[in-house]
């Protein structure tokens, strides 16, 4: 009990300090007028080639998935987060952490996902109404937890690749780039997953995202209970599998990195 709240102290004070960043990121002026400007230009571009294609459907398909995408992205996001505590000459504190430096970063990097998530939210809202997009009333409700479901799931995900990538500065930003065009093309965002190969299937069964936009396009589409339930169960468990793989393996990297001396500790 002692160890768990321990854990739960410095998750506590992580998620803290990374809100204290965040706002120092950004101001509501800069917000509006940056970011979310640039989540539903994106969103936007995508429902045009549906309207393009001339079908509504395709117009649909494309709108929900690259607002659900967002939340994936600011997930993927995080993985910045090595090489700024690297420049900021704070990446030595956390890796010093007497608690898994796993939970550190994870907690750290909480308030990405909680602003990609209702940043996603927020474009399928607005997004939906100028192009006519079904949100039924109160099923929209579910895509909430849902949506918030797709973002962590995306974050987990993010945690594994920023324990492999931790000793790598140099291709911190190719590998935060190739992991969201991967996911945009193999998750179902844009393409539906059964029009790949079996092979790919299998393999965008188990990346984030691709079961929770499932799930919020049943639910937005009338579909069963039980359907739903499916894809957001499937979801959930591919955010226990890769947090369980990032919990397991991010010390070690973070070791291997102490002893061969190719962590780096400043920029």
């Amino acid at each position: 009990m002692k160890a768990l709240a321990d854990i739960g102290r410095v998750a506590r004070f992580s998620v803290i300090t990374g809100a204290y960043d965040y706002f120092e990121i950004y101001t509501l002026k800069s917000w509006i007028a940056g970011w979310l400007v640039r989540v539903l230009s994106q969103i936007t571009f995508f429902a045009l080639i549906g309207r393009l294609l001339g079908s509504e459907a395709q117009t649909h398909f494309l709108l929900i998935g690259n607002a659900i995408v967002i939340a994936g992205m600011g997930g993927v996001f995080a993985l910045f987060m090595t090489t700024a505590e690297r420049a900021n000459g704070t990446l030595s504190l956390l890796v010093a952490s007497p608690s898994s430096p796993a939970v550190v970063f994870a907690s750290r990097g909480v308030y990405v996902t909680a602003d990609a998530s209702f940043s996603a939210l927020l474009g399928l809202v607005i997004c939906g109404f100028i192009f006519d997009l079904p949100l039924p009333w109160p099923e929209i409700l579910l895509v909430v937890p849902l949506t918030v479901l797709v973002g962590f799931s995306a974050y987990a995900f993010s945690t594994f690749l920023a324990g492999v990538v931790l000793r790598h500065r140099e291709i911190n930003g190719l590998v935060v780039n190739a992991t969201i065009v991967s996911l945009m093309t193999l998750c179902g965002i844009n393409v539906p997953i059964n029009f790949f190969p079996p092979a790919l299937e299998v393999v965008a069964s188990v990346l984030p995202i691709t079961n929770g936009v499932e799930a919020i396009r049943d639910t937005l589409n009338g579909a069963g209970a039980g359907q739903i339930a499916a894809n957001a169960a499937a979801e959930a468990g591919v955010l226990l599998g890769w947090l369980t793989l990032a919990l397991a393996t991010f010390g070690r990297f973070v070791g291997a990195g102490r002893r061969n001396g190719s962590l780096e500790f400043a920029s």
